[in-house]
């Protein structure tokens, strides 16, 4: 049990934990991210995804239905939660507290979700993996954006349908959520990907782990943090009530037990970035969710181990 515990977590926290020293030294610049942000989202992770998920048997694909309820549940149960908290408790603005909700109820599915999975389960994890990010893409993701988008001038001058519209629109048409789209597509219509479009996606699939990874310990690196009980009650939404929501709903539903699994611990993965990079984007940057995004990836370390603990003993 220990070494598959260190085997699963070891690398994944290791190559953060570089990524982190990177940016604190200076060795590598960690305000200037967009560059890295769109290779890992616009190319790497999408066509790992699509290569991974295209070789996918058909029947596996049908039985993650029910994946894609309990996470679409627990992502919107916790933003809901996080939100209101925010608003009503800390008395938040409306941009602040989409900021911060994002933050805590989207798991870092985008890095650290596929070399955690794929190390426990194999490698038809990545389509749980993409599941994972295309709910948060397509409901939490949208839902925020609709709010930032208000709190500008010029957001306020559109009708609430259209906000959440153009919102839903930019989610969808990103790479990362259609590059699993259509690798689903391909696997369910039983086509065979060209053996030479194989090899290229393997190729630059390869930098996906370890360049996302890395990322988010220069993001890491980059947030200032302040211990409160915002932050605490963040980091207890996201690590532990969100991944016991899903271990209850897996249990309910009598889910197949590899599935279950994914569920649980995609849920149990960290806090996201998706939040701080859209809040950015329209002037917001809450210290709270920047320290919660913290707190939430250095508690991830001990969480996941329990969660994988109790999963081996739940089969």
């Amino acid at each position: 049990m220990v070494q598959q515990l260190a085997n699963a977590l070891v690398p994944v926290f290791f190559v953060m934990a570089l990524g982190f020293y990177a940016g604190k030294k200076e060795i590598v610049d960690n305000k200037n991210l967009k560059s890295l942000i769109h290779f890992v989202m616009m190319f790497a992770l999408p066509c790992s995804l699509f290569g991974a998920i295209a070789k996918t048997p058909k029947a596996v694909v049908l039985q993650h239905g029910s994946l894609i309820l309990v996470l679409l549940v627990t992502y919107l149960l916790i933003y809901g939660i996080a939100f209101i908290q925010q608003r009503k408790v800390h008395g938040s603005d409306a941009a602040v507290s989409a900021v911060h909700a994002l933050t805590v109820a989207f798991p870092n599915c985008a890095s650290i979700g596929l070399p955690l999975l794929v190390g426990i389960f194999g490698s038809q994890s990545a389509l749980a993996v993409a599941i994972g990010i295309a709910v948060g893409s397509m409901t939490i993701s949208p839902i925020t954006l609709a709010i930032l988008e208000s709190s500008t001038p010029a957001g306020r001058e559109l009708p609430l349908s259209k906000r959440i519209l153009r919102a839903i629109w930019k989610s969808v048409t990103k790479p990362v959520v259609l590059g699993p789209a259509l690798g689903v597509i391909v696997a369910l219509s039983g086509l065979q990907v060209p053996d030479v479009a194989t090899r290229s996606l393997v190729l630059i699939g390869q930098a996906t782990a370890g360049a996302a990874l890395f990322l988010t310990g220069l993001i890491l690196s980059a947030q200032p943090f302040k211990l409160n009980g915002n932050v605490l009650s963040g980091m207890g939404w996201k690590n532990v009530v969100q991944p016991l929501i899903a271990f209850g709903l897996v249990r309910l539903m009598g889910m197949p037990t590899t599935i279950a699994g994914e569920a649980v611990l995609l849920t149990a993965i960290p806090a996201g970035f998706f939040g701080l990079v859209f809040g950015a984007g329209y002037g917001h940057k809450p210290v709270a969710s920047s320290s919660t995004l913290i707190a939430s990836s250095l508690l991830g370390i001990v969480s996941l181990a329990v969660w994988i603990i109790v999963l081996q003993g739940a089969h």
